[in-house]
């Protein structure tokens, strides 16, 4: 092969690789577009980016994490806290976010929102509208009228204040966005996974297994009362065909409800059920993922575990399934961080503070739970 045909070659290698980075970036450009349209932070990790920004507001705000100076008002977008300390950026409370819905199952299946209040209100019909058939010129008296009942989720505060040293912050190739992001994502997240399961109401979210589970059926149970379905063992699985429970509480939710239902389960109970066979066929009932990313399955509905879920005992609650973002609501607020470079010198205290709520009750019929006990 002579020098010109390897010239050639490497002349329309060299084009190729142009005219892929400009297909690249554009795309980029396009989907760019597209988050700001719809109000998201920018998908850095799927387009190879950097997380850190250059808005003036990110700018302003590692100024003041790394040396404390004050932010301008122009440059801190989100201003400041009046409780003290700053408002995080967006792009940081985003990524905040997404730390904390791995850490926590149930900020994936419970409906999410964002108040401005120190408390959300939402009234939930208990009843429903009734309805009535009639004929062309039938007379067409009022339906019964649905009764309301008022669901109110207070605010409440979580806050954590890990430390780091004056030299790591004055390191500019220290990833200190990341280091936020993990240091509160991992206090968060484990602070409000405990709560939104065993939460007492008082100054944090309450538990969604802290409410009053009886075994009426939905058309005769009080609104505010959730369902159990029995193992049919004391603290224990039935003696004999142990996964006719698990297929009670499936069908013991009603079809409306089981389009969008979830399992939740200890890892003590998903130990258990990996064991479990159908009785006709000798098969696992246990479907595990083959696919990165997506859930195992149990009798077809997808599988999330939460450690934090009642252990097995004597008349416990230590399962979960329906649809879960009917009957729990996480609210979210707002997250600050202060920093104090004195209390702990010559370490740097970073006071980070997240204000959220959570509550079931919404509607007790999209949820049941698997009581271990004998009836």
């Amino acid at each position: 092969m002579n020098i010109d045909t390897l010239n050639e070659i490497k002349s329309m290698v060299e084009s190729q690789g142009t005219a892929w980075k400009a297909d690249f970036d554009s795309l980029k450009a396009q989907v760019r577009e597209i988050e700001l349209k719809a109000g998201r932070a920018p998908l850095y990790g799927m387009l190879g980016g950097s997380t850190s920004s250059t808005s003036s507001e990110m700018k302003a705000f590692y100024t003041y994490m790394r040396s404390g100076q004050e932010p301008e008002r122009k440059s801190m977008i989100s201003g400041s806290d009046p409780q003290g300390g700053y408002l995080i950026p967006t792009e940081i409370d985003t990524e905040l976010t997404k730390y904390q819905r791995m850490r926590s199952p149930m900020r994936q299946l419970a409906r999410v929102v964002q108040v401005g209040g120190a408390e959300f209100k939402e009234p939930h019909s208990t009843l429903g509208t009734t309805y009535s058939w009639v004929g062309e010129v039938s007379a067409r008296p009022e339906t019964t009228a649905p009764s309301f009942k008022m669901v109110t989720i207070p605010t409440c505060e979580i806050y954590a204040a890990p430390q780091i040293s004056q030299n790591l912050l004055d390191d500019n190739d220290f990833d200190l966005g990341n280091w936020i992001t993990t240091e509160l994502g991992d206090a968060f997240g484990d602070g409000e996974a405990d709560a939104f399961i065993n939460g007492s109401g008082v100054s944090r979210p309450r538990g969604l297994f802290t409410y009053d589970v009886v075994a009426t059926t939905d058309p005769t149970r009080d609104h505010d009362k959730f369902q159990y379905v029995p193992t049919g063992g004391s603290g224990d699985w039935a003696g004999s065909n142990p996964s006719d429970a698990l297929i009670a509480l499936v069908h013991a939710v009603k079809p409306q409800y089981r389009a969008n239902a979830s399992w939740l389960l200890s890892g003590e109970v998903i130990e258990a059920v990996r064991k479990f066979k159908a009785a006709a066929t000798g098969d696992y009932i246990w479907q595990p993922s083959t696919q990165a990313g997506q859930p195992n399955m149990l009798l077809g509905f997808p599988v999330f575990e939460d450690e934090n879920l009642p252990a097995i005992a004597s008349n416990s609650l230590s399962a979960a399934f329906g649809d879960f973002s009917r009957s729990y609501t996480i609210t979210d607020r707002s997250t600050t961080l202060l920093r104090d470079p004195f209390t702990a010198k010559p370490y740097v205290v970073f006071y980070g503070t997240k204000r959220l709520g959570g509550g079931g009750g919404r509607d007790t019929r999209a949820v049941k739970f698997l009581k271990f006990a004998s009836s």
